[in-house]
């Protein structure tokens, strides 16, 4: 952590392009803010947009703005956030996610400056802003399948920061969840509840795959749902109680080396609780999606894992992921949004008569 402050003081002399690096919620963000207000642009704006939850059209659109009449709804001209950032810092999170055609419209952006607004034929002008982007991808992979561009990579890491996770820094966990209970009972106008040593001996040991956005949120969780003076052990989530439970205590232990839901995959955890728990899409998937802590591959994944169960039947697909039959517009029409809409026709082949997957089988008798 003190290498990483004195990283973000360099970064924040200069004007060169920064890429951050770090797992979802690891506070890439927070780095970027530090490096805005402690630079020369700290007077002028920090204007944050997510890539990964726009399509392809409203991003641009937000990005560098629209004419009038461009396309439907656009009843005025709209400045875009680039211009709003002129002479401050543009940060672009998730820019792993980009799709190649708007890659190649950041590229030029960040060659020339020139604001082109979409539905104009001409340059509205040129800004002075400071880029800063951030990923969870491991972008030399993504060059490497073909989903990122090695000449957009070049351009962006001039000053490269990666933020350590949660579990690399856990002298970090208490001090941050004490601040975080703290700010949470101000808000909610509840008592502030101490922790317990064997309730903190978990949190310490736990592995936090959702990093500090996960460590806030169970904060706030706790003040919220339990109005209790002393946290201990059981007032916890399952998922921290559970991983103490399965790991070995002592290095020479015998006992089994269980995998647990800190170790797995935010994909895995999700596809469990709706298949094996009954949980619905919209309590389990919707909000992490919405949070950035599952990203469109992600969801694509579990898309493509249940039109695998179906056998490409998107009716069905509601069903296993239990949702009310109500929701089928809603759902495709969420899916076609945020461009994760598979075709259905690959996965119409027959299954040879293989039976379906024991979860799925057991979801099947709990209904």
């Amino acid at each position: 952590m003190i290498q990483l402050r004195a990283e973000i003081e360099t970064a924040a002399r200069c004007d060169a392009k920064v890429l951050i690096l770090g797992e979802t919620g690891a506070g890439k963000e927070v780095v970027a803010r530090l490096i805005h207000q402690a630079s020369a642009r700290r007077a002028q704006a920090f204007v944050a947009i997510n890539c990964a939850a726009l399509p392809d059209t409203l991003l641009e659109s937000e990005l560098f703005g629209h004419t009038r009449g461009s396309f439907t709804d656009a009843y005025t001209d709209k400045p875009g956030l680039a211009m709003l950032a002129d002479r401050g810092t543009l940060f672009l999170d998730e820019i792993g996610e980009m799709s190649a055609r708007m890659q190649a419209v950041l590229l030029r952006f960040t060659e020339t400056r020139e604001i082109h607004r979409v539905g104009s034929d001409r340059v509205a002008g040129r800004v002075n802003t400071r880029i800063i982007t951030a990923t969870n991808r491991t972008l030399p992979d993504r060059i490497a399948s073909g989903d990122f561009r090695q000449d957009l990579f070049y351009r962006l890491n001039v000053v490269c920061i990666t933020v350590p996770p949660l579990r690399e820094r856990d002298a970090d966990i208490l001090p941050l969840f004490n601040h975080f209970l703290a700010y949470y009972a101000g808000v909610h106008q509840a008592e502030r509840p101490t922790l317990a040593a064997s309730a903190a001996d978990l949190l310490v040991s736990y592995r936090w795959p959702g990093n500090v956005r996960e460590l806030k949120n169970v904060a706030e969780r706790i003040v919220v749902g339990h109005r209790h003076s002393t946290i201990t052990p059981d007032i916890l989530p399952v998922e921290i109680r559970y991983a103490a439970a399965t790991t070995p205590s002592t290095p020479g232990s015998n006992a089994p080396l269980t995998p647990t839901p800190a170790y797995r995959a935010a994909v895995e955890v999700v596809w469990e609780e709706m298949t094996l728990q009954g949980k619905s899409f919209w309590t389990v998937v919707y909000p992490l999606f919405m949070d950035r802590e599952l990203t469109k591959t992600d969801l694509r994944h579990l898309i493509r894992r249940g039109l695998e169960h179906t056998q490409g039947s998107y009716r069905k697909l509601i069903e296993l992921f239990h949702m009310g039959a109500g929701d089928y517009k809603r759902f495709l029409a969420f899916l076609y949004q945020h461009d994760c809409h598979l075709a259905f026709h690959p996965f119409r082949e027959s299954r040879d008569g293989r039976e379906a997957p024991v979860e799925i089988r057991r979801a099947a008798s709990d209904r």
